[in-house]
């Protein structure tokens, strides 16, 4: 799907949002149990529902302005504002901060 034919999800109610990311993690590990994985050693690497719904709001509002990637300071706004839209998704955006920084992509060797 192109950036032009993007559907943005921040309109969904979170019970929606929540749906369609329990529907992916399980096509996820549906596929890697296919290929012969070991559910013991992939299933902790694995995103939360909710952190995957941040995920998918976050690349809505990425996909919003051009496909850009944000700056340090827009990923901490465009974070945040998801927690304001969500309140359930407040605990999973401020830990995924803490965990990830602004969630910037983790350079190798560091």
């Amino acid at each position: 799907m192109t950036a032009s034919h993007h559907i943005p999800r921040g309109r969904a109610s979170l019970e929606v949002l929540r749906a369609e990311a329990r529907d992916e993690l399980d096509t996820v590990i549906r596929e890697r149990l296919l290929a012969g994985e070991d559910p013991w050693s992939f299933m902790e690497e694995l995103p939360t529902v909710d952190e995957l719904v941040v995920y998918l709001l976050r690349a809505d509002a990425i996909n919003a302005n051009a496909g850009q990637l944000p700056t340090p300071t827009r990923e901490y706004r465009v974070l945040r504002q998801i927690a304001l839209e969500h309140p359930a998704l407040t605990k999973t955006v401020w830990r995924m901060l803490g965990r990830h920084g602004a969630l910037a992509p983790r350079r190798q060797g560091a």
